[in-house]
């Protein structure tokens, strides 16, 4: 039985939203003391109803762990957990031990990511870039799955914690590889409600209910775990959100972003960014962003079913 040597050590967990909340629940029911550092009195209260603790501030909780875990929603959100914010808040890059570990789970650019390597590097910490992959409902059961690159001796520290997290990991090298590797992800995932959306809307036309439809192309060559997990909530035309149309429209930007700074022609991408912000502009953007259906109805002179 391997022994997980991070049991007594104080996990800090920086983010304990709509991800984090049940991640860093994992780690408490696993008997991990955690300490937690969120804005959001909400977000902090379930977990500390399980006994974690609460850190005053980055700064503070860095200052107190070894192992520090993030889930935040954008670059500029881990701009100022790492950097701070002028005037308001001391980031954590100052007060952080060196030799502890780094372990950033979010969906960030590349290129912002490669400075926090190179300015954590110089202080004698590791990093690991470890996006993930899965729903609010996978992280619950632990069975996300992790992307991971970085450095190798932070992998071989936290294997033991993301294995809590996870049911499958790729450690992909010792860069930024696994940002991009969930970019790729991204752009698959964000495609498919744009492409099914317009094939909807097309059978739709023909006379065809989203039911119908969804029935038939869950089991057809084209179906997948994702068009599977999405097929009540098509069927249903309900788009309560798991991932919303702005944060798909956010990770789309990240995407074009990155292909316009490696020269990569994303013609297909760009335009699925545009209808992200289309859909959004009109409503849909807190709506989950397989909503593009119900925006593309619309589009085609469609009104909702009764």
């Amino acid at each position: 039985m391997t022994v997980d040597q991070n049991a007594s050590k104080i996990v800090g967990w920086i983010g304990v939203g709509k991800m984090g909340n049940p991640m860093a629940t994992r780690l408490i029911e696993t008997g991990h003391q955690v300490l937690i550092c969120d804005p959001a009195a909400e977000n902090r209260a379930s977990l500390v109803a399980r006994g974690a603790a609460v850190a005053n501030s980055v700064a503070d909780l860095a200052s107190r762990c070894d192992i520090i875990f993030s889930m935040i929603p954008h670059d500029a959100a881990l701009c100022s957990i790492v950097y701070g914010t002028d005037g308001i808040d001391e980031g954590f890059l100052t007060r952080i031990r060196p030799g502890a570990v780094f372990v950033e789970m979010s969906t960030v650019s590349p290129h912002l990511s490669e400075r926090i390597a190179a300015d954590l590097t110089q202080r004698d910490i590791g990093y690991l870039r470890c996006p993930v992959s899965g729903s609010t409902v996978l992280a619950r059961s632990g069975d996300l799955t992790v992307l991971a690159s970085g450095d190798l001796s932070a992998w071989n520290d936290t294997e033991p914690l993301l294995d809590v997290l996870a049911a499958r990991k790729f450690y992909l090298g010792q860069g930024e590889e696994a940002r991009y590797m969930k970019l790729v992800l991204n752009t698959l995932v964000g495609a498919t409600s744009s492409i099914l959306g317009e094939a909807l809307v097309l059978g739709a036309k023909g006379g065809l209910d989203a039911k119908q439809m969804m029935d038939v192309i869950s089991e057809s060559a084209v179906a997948s775990p994702l068009v599977k997990y999405k097929k009540d909530m098509i069927s249903n035309m309900d788009f309560t959100p798991a991932f919303s149309v702005s944060q798909m429209a956010k990770d789309f930007m990240l995407i074009t972003d990155a292909g316009r700074a490696n020269q990569v022609p994303m013609v297909v991408a760009n335009t699925i960014l545009q209808q992200y912000i289309a859909a959004s502009n009109v409503g849909y953007a807190e709506q989950d962003f397989f909503a593009l259906f119900d925006w593309m109805r619309a589009s085609g002179g469609l009104t909702k079913p009764e």
